[in-house]
């Protein structure tokens, strides 16, 4: 037996040594196809739905909460391990500025840009000889709790404000002496340029009182875009790891000087950065799905008729048709080019979004189908109803009238809204502390998230200028 598939045996036999309900299966999967880059990326893009009625979810009680389990170095080996041909693809690497400040297990919070899939395999590489806690999205443990814990993983429910992930967080720093590995933009980008921050960040950073680090990444989003349809292209990927903030910065800076200093990190505009470093993408598929980002039509503005396909992506109202070229700008092929780069088109949507909202004319009602997750079982469909969005938020209703949501613009900054989620469809998610709502809509060919995202993250700003008023 090759020395490669015992250490897959000993690997796989120590793990299913641990008592857990559903994790063993999917490790054993996630193990035996290591060696198959793309099929053990699919593993891992997949969650188990179950059919339920909302009364039965309903019935559902709370988790119980548990604290962050010591991540061990056979963890942090397997996450390397599976890494590896990844990130051999990309001729990965990364360099490090002024980490000989940080001692070798010295705790810190580890902030990185959120790009693409392609994240998580990087920090496996950067922190490898490190423990480290992963804040993670509280859905990607349905169905594999146990190994997401074995991993290191602590679930946070995305732009829901969250006590206990602040309290898991101290108690991985305090008593198990280990990093944190954060993404908070929480979302992936949609236009290659940095999403909002939470608020509470900078106040968080007072409370954890360890060194920040950041990991900033370039090339992932080219490599791997989430319009894109889950289509790689041949890009090189790398990072740069900064020591941000001491101890002693964030003692003396105020939470306003540390907001300032964290939204500067994590600026970014890919687009621009692939122009200027004379990057090309020359696959033929690259504008597959653009349209999913840039939706209206800046020639006749029209919505929800744009077309990414190929290199294109082109009206079906007006037929204005616009390249996305090798070096990542836009051109039109016939007529003027309102925008050359896809995040001034995109800038280009939330200005008309906010003309909306100050306008009062803003409104998105879509038939949607409804899951639920109530606990880390599944995800359960329950059935179908109508999600309505306007300037007042969210109003949910369904399941043959069982089922009436509301959320208000100033519950969330941003909105969990994402492009092919799991490999089902696109979908907009909202929710509270013990439930999430993920509405997909039925009509997924003029859905357009992007913009209800957009219009989530323009109200919280207008009802914060309100408030101040």
């Amino acid at each position: 037996m090759s020395s490669k598939y015992s250490m897959q045996l000993i690997i796989v036999h120590a793990y299913e040594g641990r008592k857990s309900d559903n994790a063993p299966r999917p490790f054993l999967l996630i193990f035996e196809s290591c060696s198959k880059t793309r099929l053990c990326y699919n593993v891992s893009m997949k969650i188990k739905v179950k059919k339920a009625s909302y009364q039965e979810v309903e019935a559902i009680k709370k988790p119980e909460h548990k604290q962050p389990a010591r991540q061990t170095g056979l963890a942090r080996f397997i996450m390397n391990t599976v890494a590896r041909s990844e990130l051999k693809a990309v001729n990965f690497r990364f360099e490090e500025v002024g980490m000989e400040k940080l001692g070798a297990e010295e705790p810190a919070l580890f902030l990185m840009n959120h790009s693409s899939f392609t994240d998580l395999n990087i920090a496996a590489r950067i922190l490898k000889k490190r423990q480290y806690h992963i804040v993670c999205t509280n859905d990607g443990f349905v169905g594999k709790n146990g190994l997401m814990r074995f991993l290191g993983c602590i679930p946070a429910k995305k732009f829901i404000s969250d006590l206990v992930l602040v309290k898991d967080m101290k108690y991985a720093i305090d008593k198990l002496g280990s990093s944190i590995l954060m993404y908070p933009e929480a979302s992936y980008s949609f236009d290659g340029s940095e999403t909002p921050l939470p608020g509470s960040l900078a106040k968080s950073l007072k409370l954890l009182k360890v060194p920040v680090v950041m990991i900033k990444t370039e090339g992932a989003f080219l490599r791997d875009p989430l319009y894109n349809c889950l289509q790689k292209r041949q890009v090189d990927v790398s990072s740069t790891v900064t020591y941000l903030l001491s101890v002693d910065d964030i003692k003396n800076k105020s939470v306003e000087e540390l907001d300032a200093v964290l939204t500067e990190a994590f600026r970014y505009d890919h687009f621009r950065a692939q122009k200027k470093a004379g990057i090309k993408v020359t696959e033929p598929f690259r504008a597959d799905g653009l349209h999913r980002a840039l939706y209206k039509c800046p020639a006749c503005l029209t919505e929800g008729k744009m077309t990414g396909k190929g290199i294109y992506v082109t009206c079906g109202k007006c037929g204005k048709q616009y390249e996305l070229t090798e070096e990542g700008t836009l051109r039109a092929t016939n007529g003027t080019t309102e925008y050359e780069y896809v995040t001034d088109w995109y800038k280009f949507e939330r200005d008309s979004v906010r003309e909306e909202l100050l306008a009062h004319t803003y409104k998105t009602e879509m038939p949607v189908d409804i899951y639920i997750l109530a606990d880390t079982k599944a995800v359960y469909d329950v059935g179908s109803g109508i999600l309505t969005h306007d300037e007042n938020g969210f109003v949910l209703k369904g399941c043959d009238g069982a089922l009436e949501y509301v959320q208000s613009p100033k519950e969330s900054y941003s909105l969990y809204s994402d492009y092919y989620w799991y490999e089902i469809a696109d979908v907009v998610s909202i929710g509270n502390t013990t439930r999430q709502y993920y509405c997909f809509p039925k009509n997924q060919d003029e859905a357009i998230v992007a913009k209800v995202r957009l219009a989530t993250e323009e109200l919280y700003k207008l009802s914060r200028a309100a408030n101040k008023e």
